[in-house]
């Protein structure tokens, strides 16, 4: 049995409904970075980037385990990630797939790395917030951010997508519960740039998310997750994600290390808070903590745009200490380039 080799493109691959081979790949790319639109150049340069000499790639990463920093991915890694995702969610030879992620970006460029190596028939549109607008047909398998999914549902009710991943950013209780509903697969899934995007995924309105093939967790003295994934990084990954480990291949997210707030002696998960106001706030929030004499660190509200009149039983949902101290209204928060929101730098 020949080894799978990043350097070959499986025999069943289709870019949009015709088979392309890799020297025609070269064409595709020249022609997307001469006359494409700018999402087109980002696709023409990973192309060229994946065909060339090397055996990595370099990649930004958004800071989610540490400082951003340009990393260098293995190619074979990329490779064996794209095995990992279509074992788990049982991708086979000539599948669609709809692509609508900037291909600038780690998972953007692991739908093309899915395609080439597990032989999937891919359509791509330009990214955009609403990707399902103009598509009539269906497909198998498709990735979306949140916003995508919450600006496609009443396309996703017309069952466009068998089998829906979405991930980027946490998958809020108001969009969830609006998922659940959906006649689809759809899982929530769980990684980053130095996972070579997702590592573990769920079923949208479980708890626990599962990890993928070759890959095993735990927890750090903080209760951070802690990934082994030998065939992505030679080291653990260490992150700043707080959990609960159900087991050595399961976990429960509970939010993130470094946005703990410590009032009172309670340690406070702006996250749990966050979701339990979700269906009850009309605008993007977070909540974050600000010294305070007494309480160490007290729980503010930050709501983005002009003020509104917030009524206080909206809080009735939280437990007494996590009731906010008080709203703050910030015009317009701060992003990352991939739409995660910027707490201390909206603040």
């Amino acid at each position: 049995m020949h080894k799978i080799t990043y350097k070959n493109i499986h025999n069943r691959f289709k870019l949009n409904g015709i088979h392309i081979n890799r020297q025609e790949m070269f064409y595709v790319a020249y022609c997307f970075i001469k006359e494409g639109k700018p999402f087109e150049q980002h696709i023409g340069t990973f192309l060229l980037d994946w065909f060339d000499e090397k055996s990595y790639i370099e990649l930004s990463t958004s800071g989610t385990t540490g400082v951003p920093k340009v990393i260098k991915i293995e190619k074979q890694a990329m490779l064996d990630s794209a095995l990992a995702t279509g074992d788990f969610f049982g991708l086979e030879p000539g599948n669609t797939l709809l692509h609508c992620l900037p291909t600038n970006y780690v998972a953007g460029k692991m739908m093309w790395v899915r395609s080439f190596i597990l032989g999937l028939d891919m359509k791509f549109v330009e990214p955009n917030s609403n990707p399902l607008e103009k598509i009539d047909e269906s497909f198998d398998f498709c990735a979306m951010v949140p916003l995508q999914a919450k600006n496609s549902l009443e396309k996703l009710k017309q069952k466009r997508i068998k089998k829906l991943i979405i991930g980027g950013v946490t998958v809020h209780k108001a969009l969830e519960q609006e998922l659940v509903k959906l006649p689809m697969e759809i899982y929530e899934t769980y990684g980053m740039t130095e996972t070579i995007t997702h590592i573990a995924a769920k079923r949208i309105g479980a708890d626990a998310f599962t990890v993928l093939p070759n890959v095993t967790v735990s927890q750090d003295d903080r209760q951070c997750l802690v990934i082994t994934a030998k065939n992505i990084s030679t080291d653990p990954i260490v992150t700043n994600d707080i959990v609960k480990l159900i087991s050595d291949t399961q976990f429960i997210w509970e939010g993130r290390f470094d946005n703990v707030i410590n009032s009172g002696g309670i340690k406070l998960m702006p996250e749990q808070i966050e979701d339990k106001l979700s269906t009850l706030i009309p605008r993007r929030y977070f909540v974050y903590g600000q010294p305070d004499e007494t309480l160490g660190e007290k729980v503010i509200l930050y709501v983005e745009g002009e003020p509104i009149f917030i009524d206080e039983s909206v809080f009735n949902v939280l437990e007494k200490f996590e009731k906010p101290k008080e709203v703050v209204f910030i015009p317009k928060f701060k992003e990352t380039a991939t739409g995660k929101i910027m707490r201390k730098e909206s603040i």
